[in-house]
């Protein structure tokens, strides 16, 4: 993009009318990332939350150096608790470790669930195995999201170690969490894993049934496959 068209961007992202905002938020996802950062920062502490919340997941996109110290200063200065959740997420796609103890602390100290949410999310992107102990409790949880997230995660840091907890969700109630476990198991080489997928290629819902069978196959082949990361905001 041409010094023009930033420009543009650049007095758009000062417009009064937040829809303005937005929308040059929007349009920084053709933008390089050292030019789109400058541009995001203008709007980090924006009136309105949804800007903030758009400009904060940006920065998990569009990465720069300067993305970790921003992303972890919101994650620890920010009242809201859906902008808190948005930079718990970015985190994770930066897919830095220097963010696993900021993720932990919030996970474990955060009174938002949805922050501990986006947080277990962001750890299982992390795919670090220190991540074990905090997902394994969120499955202690009342929160069902929680327990998907924190499934979902286990598979991704491939915590084959922690099979006898997962497959308490067998047989959950919501189909979405049995899902969550065909994935994970796919990712987690292990007998008891094999078994317990078998068992859920029969599973009444066909999500279940299609993600267990695809899980198995992976387990057999020995191939594994990536989640497709989400795109840019707008």
């Amino acid at each position: 993009m041409d010094a023009i068209d930033l420009a543009q961007l650049a007095s758009q992202l000062e417009s009064e009318q937040s829809r303005d905002r937005l929308i040059a938020l929007a349009s920084l996802r053709d933008v390089e990332a050292e030019d789109a950062v400058p541009l995001i920062k203008k709007v980090l502490a924006d009136e309105s939350i949804q800007v903030r919340s758009m400009a904060v997941f940006a920065l998990g996109i569009k990465q720069t150096a300067e993305c970790l110290p921003l992303l972890l200063e919101v994650l620890e200065t920010e009242d809201d608790y859906g902008i808190r959740a948005s930079a718990a997420g970015a985190l994770g796609y930066l897919q830095d470790d220097q963010a696993l103890e900021p993720l932990l602390r919030v996970f474990y100290e955060d009174t938002s669930w949805l922050v501990r949410f986006s947080a277990a999310v962001a750890l299982g992107n992390l795919q670090n195995p220190r991540a074990r102990d905090a997902l394994i409790q969120a499955l202690d949880s009342e929160e069902v999201l929680l327990h998907q997230a924190a499934i979902a995660a286990l598979g991704e840091i491939g915590a084959v170690d922690a099979v006898d907890q997962l497959l308490r969700f067998v047989a959950a109630e919501d189909w979405l969490v049995r899902q969550r476990l065909a994935e994970a198991l796919g990712k987690l080489p292990c007998d008891k894993a094999l078994s317990a997928l078998r068992y859920l290629v029969k599973d009444s819902h066909p999500q279940v049934s299609a993600a267990a069978e695809q899980a198995l196959q992976q387990l057999e082949t020995g191939t594994t496959t990536q989640p497709e990361s989400d795109d840019f905001p707008g």
